[in-house]
C-alpha cells in the first residue's frame, strides 16, 4: 500500500500532460534508419521555431483541454463540482453542438507566424475528448456533424483548411493526433465506468472490441495520412496507450494506473501505411522510446543542457494549452529568452497558442508573435539552422554557430532594460578578428583581457529588447 501511495504522490507532483506540468526526458534515443526520414528530420531541425494550437471544444468555456472529463483527481483536472461526473461528461460531451468559430480563419494565423519566425506548425486534430477537427468517416463526433453549428460553414473540415493555409506559407506541417479518444466505445465502453485515463475494459476479456479501436485509430490516421495534403509530421499524444513491454520507471513517476492489460495499438502497421502515403514522414509517438519516436519532446520545460539526439521544446505562451479566459501571458522578454536558451542547447521551440471559440487568436497571443517576429528580423541568422557550440552559455550570454562558420553571442537583456554601453562576455567559444552587432553596420571595438571580451556598443544599440547578437567572424 506504501508503494501505491507513494506513486500517487509521484503524480499529483510531477506528472506531465497538456496542463503545466512537464516531462521527464529519457536518454533512450533510437535514430531513424530510413534516409528520407533522416533528410526530412535534418530539414526539421532548422527550423528551430514552430506554432503548436491546442483547439476543440473545450475552448467554448474556456477550461483545460479533454481532462476535465476524466475522472483522476488532481488539481490540474478542474471541473463543476456541483455537477455528478456522469452528467459532467453528458454536457462535456454536448459541447459540440455550441462549436461555431464563425470568425475562424486559418491565413491570418500563418500570417501572424510567418511574421513571428515560426517554420511549422503542429495542429490539434484531435485530442483526447475524441472531437476530430477533420472530417472523419470513423465516427460522427467531428466538426463537419450534422449537430455542429459550424458543419454548414465551407471552412468545416479545419484540419484540411488549417494545413493548406500554412503550407501556402513555406510552413513543414504537423498534425497532433491522440491516441486514447475518450468518446470512442471502444476506448471508453459505456457498460462500464471511467475511472481514469486508460481503456475501461479488460482487453485480454475482450479483444475483438481494442481490435476495432486498433482499426478505428488505424483509419483515421490513414485519413488524415491520404486526404489532407503533404504531411511532415504525425505527432502522436497519449503516451499511456503504448505496449506494455515499454513501460519503464520513466512511465511509473507519472504515477498514472497501469492496467494489467497491453494497450498496443500496433504502431509498426501504423508507421508503415503512413511513411507509404508520406514518404519521410516524422513520427514522434511521444515518450515511447525507440523506432517510433523521431525526436523527444520535453514539454513546459528545457533541459540543463544540450541533448545528443534531435529534441523539442513544446510550451503554451500563456498557463494553459488552450484557450482560457483572463491566462497569464509569458512576456515577449521572456519568449526569446527560452527561444535563445532551447536553440543554443540544439533544440527546436514548438510554442503553443489556444485559438478562442470564435477562431480567432487572443490579442496578447498575437502582440507577442508581432514582437518576437521584429526581433526575428533583426537576428534570425543566429537561430535558424544554427549549432550548439560549447560553453553553450555563460551568465546571461548564449552562444550558436551558423553553418557558415560564425558564432553568435546571444547577450538576454532584462526585462525593459536596455544594455549598458560596454558589456562583457566570458569565455566565448573563440576570440573574434571582427565583431559586429546584428541590425548594426559598423563593426565594434573590443578588448580582450584574459578569456573575457569587453565591448563598446554604438548608441544605437540602446534602442534594442530583449536579446543583442554579436557575430564573432
Amino acid at each position: 500500500m506504501k508503494k501505491i501511495y507513494l506513486t500517487i504522490l509521484v503524480f499529483c507532483l510531477f506528472f506531465a500532460t497538456h496542463a503545466q506540468q512537464a516531462h521527464y526526458q529519457s536518454q533512450h534515443y533510437q535514430a531513424p534508419s530510413d534516409t528520407k526520414v533522416q533528410a526530412k528530420l535534418s530539414q526539421w531541425g532548422d527550423k528551430k521555431f514552430g506554432l503548436f494550437m491546442h483547439w476543440g471544444i473545450y475552448s467554448i468555456p474556456g477550461i483545460v483541454e479533454s481532462w476535465s472529463i476524466c475522472s483522476e483527481d488532481a488539481s490540474w483536472i478542474p471541473r463543476d463540482s456541483t455537477k455528478n461526473y456522469e452528467d459532467y461528461k453528458r454536457w462535456y460531451f454536448n459541447l459540440s453542438k455550441q462549436f461555431n468559430p464563425v470568425n475562424f480563419n486559418p491565413s491570418i494565423w500563418a500570417e501572424y507566424a510567418k511574421k513571428a519566425g515560426m517554420q511549422y506548425v503542429v495542429f490539434t486534430t484531435k485530442h483526447h475528448d475524441g472531437f476530430a477537427l477533420f472530417d472523419t468517416k470513423q465516427s460522427n463526433y467531428k466538426v463537419t456533424a450534422s449537430d455542429v453549428p459550424f458543419a454548414t460553414n465551407p471552412k468545416a473540415n479545419i484540419a484540411k483548411e488549417v494545413f493548406e493555409a500554412f503550407r501556402k506559407e513555406g510552413f513543414m506541417i504537423g498534425a497532433y493526433f491522440s491516441k486514447p479518444d475518450w468518446h470512442s466505445e471502444y476506448y471508453w465502453w459505456p457498460r462500464y465506468a471511467t475511472p481514469d485515463r486508460n481503456n475501461n475494459y479488460d482487453i485480454r476479456l475482450h479483444p475483438q472490441r481494442w481490435q476495432q479501436f486498433k482499426q478505428y485509430t488505424y483509419n483515421q490516421i490513414q485519413e488524415l495520412m491520404s486526404d489532407y495534403g503533404s504531411i511532415d509530421i504525425l505527432w502522436l499524444d497519449g503516451g499511456w496507450v503504448r505496449p506494455k513491454s515499454t513501460i519503464n520507471e520513466e512511465v511509473l513517476s507519472w504515477g498514472a494506473p497501469i492496467p494489467a492489460w497491453d494497450q498496443d495499438i500496433n504502431m509498426p502497421a501504423i508507421a508503415q501505411m503512413a511513411r507509404a502515403k508520406q514518404p519521410g514522414l516524422i513520427m514522434v509517438d511521444r515518450t515511447v522510446h525507440g523506432e517510433y519516436e523521431n525526436y523527444q519532446t520535453p514539454e513546459q520545460k528545457i533541459p540543463e543542457k544540450p541533448l545528443d539526439y534531435p529534441w523539442e521544446t513544446c510550451m503554451t505562451m500563456g498557463d494553459a494549452w488552450g484557450y482560457v479566459p483572463h491566462d497569464r501571458y509569458k512576456s515577449t522578454n521572456t519568449l526569446v529568452h527560452l527561444l535563445v536558451d532551447i536553440v543554443a542547447k540544439g533544440g527546436n521551440f514548438l510554442l503553443d497558442v489556444g485559438p478562442k471559440p470564435d477562431g480567432t487568436f487572443p490579442e496578447p497571443a498575437l502582440q507577442r508573435l508581432t514582437e518576437m517576429g521584429q526581433w526575428m528580423d533583426v537576428n534570425k541568422e543566429a537561430i535558424y539552422a544554427s549549432k550548439p557550440i560549447a560553453p553553450y552559455k555563460t551568465n546571461n550570454v548564449c552562444f550558436t554557430q551558423g553553418k557558415n562558420g560564425s558564432v553568435y553571442a546571444l547577450y538576454l537583456l532584462d526585462e525593459g532594460k536596455a544594455a549598458d554601453a560596454t558589456i562583457s562576455i566570458q569565455s566565448p567559444p573563440k576570440m573574434p578578428k571582427k565583431l559586429t552587432l546584428l541590425g548594426m553596420k559598423q563593426a565594434l571595438k573590443w578588448k580582450q583581457r584574459g578569456d573575457v571580451l569587453e565591448i563598446t556598443l554604438p548608441a544605437g544599440a540602446k534602442m534594442m529588447k530583449h536579446a543583442l547578437v554579436l557575430r564573432m567572424d
